[in-house]
């Protein structure tokens, strides 16, 4: 492990500051992912900024729009057991209970959730090339063992897949991300903060480097009645997904209102497919054909060998999921 300076801040500010002046400091909250990442030689932070003493972003809180607002150091743990996640939004509980450990749940935080790296296994191995890790040497996965690798949205450069569980959930809900830097405050919806991998597959997001995640906000409605976080993975649990489905339904008798659907193990950051959303609004449920529904959210997607059966698993799990 690499020698590297602590310190432990109590302001928002003072952690910007921190990071302007160390361009190679690293924020640490629960530090499930970062710890993993050092010590398997592939980050190498000259400073970590503990900011758990930021009591402000332990919170969870209600909006005055009638959302909720989830402070980015709320534990995975006490996300999913929050009464008002669990009755408003239980999609979000059932996500992040399929994902990680419980020992895993306690101590990673909401912000770190969303900025953790990918699980490729060229990534973590330094003896491969790895466009993510250092730029411009190579993709190994590609032409390599690729078998929980992407099937949408990849590129020449990357086929590594987002690897939250939560991630897609809060996509299906359309949260948003609220972030804090020198310039003062943003909000980024949730589809746009998470990147494709392009050219730029080292760049996970567009937080930019002197800023930090506050909170993740979620709007008032959560479907709370018709929901389903459905995992399709190797084992039963502590296993990343092959294809996830988050899927939150409004139904009004038998008439479809609206639908929100988000992929997760496909892609370098959770799926949509928007407009083919939009097709199923106000039609009656028995007149759809989901089968049509899943090809058209799988549009354009690519195998590359060893993966070539998460195009068919994606269309069954989301048929399922519905």
């Amino acid at each position: 492990m690499i020698d590297f300076s602590y310190s432990r801040l109590n302001k928002v500010d003072d952690a910007h500051k921190a990071l302007t002046a160390q361009p190679t400091a690293k924020v640490v909250g629960g530090g499930t992912n970062l710890i993993d990442l050092i010590r398997s030689d592939v980050m190498h932070p000259r400073e970590l900024i503990d900011i758990n003493s930021i009591e402000s972003l332990k919170e969870i809180s209600s909006l005055a729009n009638g959302g909720l607002r989830i402070g980015a150091l709320v534990t995975n743990s006490d996300v999913a057991y929050s009464a008002v996640v669990e009755s408003n939004y239980p999609l979000l509980a059932e996500a992040i209970l399929a994902g990680a450990s419980p020992q895993l749940r306690n101590m990673a935080t909401t912000g770190g959730n969303l900025l953790q790296r990918t699980r490729c296994s060229y990534f973590y191995d330094r003896a491969t090339p790895c466009n993510k890790r250092e730029a411009t040497s190579g993709c190994s996965a590609r032409k390599g063992l690729n078998r929980m690798h992407a099937i949408l949205g990849t590129s020449d450069s990357c086929i590594a897949v987002h690897p939250s569980d939560m991630c897609v959930a809060l996509a299906a809900l359309e949260a948003t991300v609220e972030v804090s830097g020198p310039d003062g405050k943003r909000s980024i919806p949730f589809e746009d903060f998470h990147r494709l991998p392009g050219d730029r597959p080292d760049l996970d997001s567009n937080l930019k480097r002197d800023e930090i995640i506050t909170s993740v906000d979620l709007p008032r409605e959560g479907y709370p009645l018709h929901y389903r976080y459905l995992k399709i993975r190797d084992r039963s649990s502590y296993a990343f997904a092959l294809v996830s489905v988050a899927v939150a339904i409004e139904l009004d008798g038998s008439r479809l209102n609206s639908i929100r659907l988000a992929l997760g193990g496909v892609a370098h950051k959770p799926w949509r497919a928007k407009t083919a959303e939009a097709k199923l609004a106000m039609k009656n449920i028995e007149d759809i054909d989901f089968s049509v529904f899943a090809d058209e959210i799988l549009a354009g997607a690519q195998g590359f060998g060893c993966n070539d059966f998460k195009i068919p698993l994606a269309k069954n799990a989301i048929i399922r999921a519905i």
